[in-house]
């Protein structure tokens, strides 16, 4: 939870940077600077052999995958209110369940997909798609929340062969990486004022990254699962201190469907995976 509070704090930071800077700088700037305060942590527990991860091609993959989503959540953070990104964006934990099915050969019974369609349901609620004028921040936010389920189906691949702290920066490096290529055409100067604030997302992008990384790997992610939508709290929070926005009645409505939908689903493939591991008499 304390992971997932600072998680919404550098949020709120990437969003007020996002108007002052472009999102691949905000991104690279995040990931480079995540690389650099982690980098003495890994090299201290592993030596460097650390930096030798096992399967390197995921590793990169998820990597892009970081780069991406967080490139996608600027952009999609300018023109929506804060706590409703973050709601749009809870949609990875319904979206991750269509992956597992689809391309990890997983089961989800017909009690899954009633919840799953009741958070996509909250996420509209939240969106408010309209016909005649698109909010593409919105489209942005949800693109983002793609791109987080790929990389939380990434980490069910390495979390059985690469340590947490590996991960972390391994990921955070391929993603300074990618995201380089593309500063030439997107740099702009840093202002004065903005230091600060890349000061606080370097520190908190790092350690709400570490404690995350820990907390995934001390607990199943199905124990863990309604305790993330303590984030959309945080983000409220957050949303009415830094922009004095609050969310709308329809959207708080689309937050209670979302974290309703998001905790039965958890809830109900918990109880799946223990039946599974009882032996039969």
């Amino acid at each position: 939870m304390l992971g997932l509070s600072i998680a919404a704090f550098a949020g709120a930071i990437m969003k007020l940077l996002g108007d002052q800077l472009s999102a691949f700088q905000v991104a690279w700037i995040r990931f480079a600077g995540m690389s650099l305060l982690l980098a003495p942590f890994l090299i201290w527990k592993y030596g460097l052999k650390g930096m030798r991860p096992s399967r390197p091609l995921i590793q990169m993959t998820r990597g892009l995958t970081m780069a991406a989503g967080t490139s996608f959540f600027v952009l999609g953070a300018k023109t929506v209110d804060y706590a409703d990104a973050i709601a749009i964006l809870y949609a990875y934990p319904f979206l991750l369940v269509i992956i597992a099915v689809l391309c990890l050969g997983e089961r989800a019974n017909w009690t899954v997909w009633i919840g799953i369609f009741t958070g996509f349901i909250g996420v509209l609620l939240v969106m408010r798609p309209e016909f005649g004028q698109i909010n593409f921040g919105t489209v942005y936010v949800f693109i983002c929340a793609m791109v987080v389920s790929i990389q939380l189906a990434l980490n069910r691949k390495l979390g059985a062969v690469s340590p947490p702290l590996v991960t972390a920066f391994f990921g955070a490096v391929c993603a300074t990486i990618a995201l380089s290529f593309l500063l030439p055409g997107s740099w702009q100067p840093i202002p004065a004022g903005a230091w600060p604030y890349i000061a606080l997302l370097i520190l908190s992008g790092a350690v709400n990254q570490t404690l995350l990384v820990y907390a995934f790997a001390h607990a199943d992610a199905s124990t863990l699962a309604p305790f993330t939508y303590f984030e959309i709290v945080s983000a409220v929070i957050f949303g009415y201190l830094f922009f004095g926005t609050l969310p709308t009645m329809l959207s708080w409505a689309g937050i209670l469907l979302i974290t309703g939908g998001g905790i039965y689903v958890a809830r109900v493939l918990h109880l799946s995976n223990i039946s599974r591991r009882v032996p039969k008499i």
